[in-house]
């Protein structure tokens, strides 16, 4: 007799789940460390590097608390401490007074550091202009995006709370 009985499931053709989430985290770890490298190369003539940029392009919206740019950025405060500290002793950056919280003080951009991220608008047009082509224009780039942000969405609707991973022991 041939087939599955019909009390067994047929055997999944093609990679299981475990592997895809494998590769799925391994793309994801190479893809963050050319992101990086990018962002490294369109930030050094600013004088930035990839970090300052990433910390400082999250409060040119408006000011935010440590905490609360470790939450947008899905890092811990500790690391985001460390770069704001950096900025704000370079005068690209500055800390306020917090009206919602006395000693959680914002960071807030410096006219210095405003510069410092437009001195990078235009490399980083020009390498998004590239992507775009690379990846078969807008809507490449905008299917490319979404899954993105849907792997993203699934792994916050997973760990029960947005950028806070599972336990995992690690």
């Amino acid at each position: 007799m041939s087939g599955p009985r019909p009390d067994e499931s047929p055997a999944p053709e093609g990679p299981q789940a475990p592997e895809l989430l494998s590769r799925t985290a391994l793309a994801v770890f190479r893809l963050n460390g050319q992101f990086l490298s990018v962002a490294d190369g369109l930030a050094r003539p600013a004088g930035l590097t990839a970090a300052w940029w990433q910390v400082l392009g999250a409060v040119l919206p408006e000011p935010l608390s440590v905490a609360g740019i470790a939450r947008v950025m899905g890092i811990t405060r500790q690391s985001v401490q460390r770069i704001a500290d950096l900025l704000v002793a370079r005068g690209l950056a500055a800390y306020r007074p917090n009206p919602a919280h006395r000693r959680a003080k914002l960071l807030t951009p410096t006219e210095e550091g405003r510069a410092a991220v437009a001195r990078i608008t235009p490399g980083h047009g020009e390498f998004a202009a590239r992507l775009d082509e690379q990846l078969g224009g807008a809507d490449g780039f905008r299917r490319v995006t979404a899954a993105l942000e849907e792997l993203s969405a699934a792994l916050d609707a997973l760990s029960g709370s947005p950028q806070s991973p599972p336990d995992a022991g690690a």
